[in-house]
């Protein structure tokens, strides 16, 4: 396979990874500091401080955020991990 394939189905699989259904999405819980919630996304979805934050804000604030898209087993992995650190998510 040349590099030019290598790029080409990369870039294939991201398109297809990136415009799959499946969003895992993080609801409220009311529960958990705002500090443990975004360590959680940092470990679990590989979110930088920012977007883990911002997204900590926003389920704060409106009750649920969409936090991942991608394969249905990608977000399935995350969204046991989340549950296995009793944060409430799905996946749509």
């Amino acid at each position: 396979m040349t590099s030019e394939q290598t790029k080409k189905r990369s870039a294939d699989d991201f398109k297809e990874n990136v415009s799959g259904e499946n969003i895992l999405i993080l609801h409220n819980d009311e529960v958990h500091s705002f500090d443990y919630v975004i360590n959680a996304l940092i470990d679990v979805c590989e979110h930088g401080y920012e977007q883990a934050t911002q997204c900590t804000i926003i389920t704060h604030y409106k009750g649920k955020c969409d936090i991942k898209k991608g394969s249905f087993e990608l977000l399935k992995i995350m969204k046991d991990a989340l549950l296995e650190r009793e944060l409430n998510a799905t996946i749509d």
